[in-house]
């Protein structure tokens, strides 16, 4: 995501944590790792998500 900002990144990924959407694992190695995955109940957001990948890769054919 090359436009957006490393500090609205980092305030949505929070966001999404404290939601329990995804879960964050720090790794103390050099440099410090951090990882983000969806939690059980994230899971739950994936047909709603593909839903709306359907209908946008359907709006970009109609609209070339």
């Amino acid at each position: 995501m090359p436009y957006v900002s490393r500090r609205m990144l980092a305030r949505q990924l929070s966001e999404l944590v404290t939601d329990n959407v995804i879960s964050k694992e720090i790794y103390e190695t050099v440099p410090i790792r951090t990882e983000y995955s969806l939690t059980n109940f994230g899971k739950t957001l994936l047909p709603i998500v593909n839903s709306m990948v359907t209908w946008g890769n359907k709006y970009n054919e109609l609209h070339k």
